[in-house]
């Protein structure tokens, strides 16, 4: 059985510095998380932070991790700790990221 597209094609994400930034730290603060409460943290996150590590301002992500990383970005800011300044570049980065699953529809 192949591997359905959308995890095998690749789509390219541009973000500003400060966007970068955000999305970084909310995923670090995922990891985090995890290794706080002495358990592994998935995979799938990890994964997500060496590419976001790797970029320079531009990723290039299946659809799964787009959805992924816009899900956890959205809780990321939706939380009660989550500093203000990182809020507008934090809705920004989730735009950006949602047009992009947009134009796969």
């Amino acid at each position: 059985m192949s591997t359905p597209p959308s995890e095998t094609e690749r789509h390219e994400v541009t973000l500003s510095r400060e966007e970068e930034w955000v999305v970084h730290h909310s995923l670090v603060a995922r990891v985090d998380e995890a290794l706080d409460e002495d358990t592994s943290p998935p995979s799938q996150l990890l994964t997500l932070v060496e590419l976001v590590e790797s970029s320079d301002n531009t990723g290039r992500f299946t659809q799964s991790q787009l959805q992924r990383l816009s899900t956890l970005l959205t809780d990321y800011l939706d939380r009660e700790e989550t500093p203000s300044r990182d809020i507008e570049f934090g809705r920004s980065a989730i735009d950006e990221l949602d047009g992009v699953l947009e134009t796969q529809e």
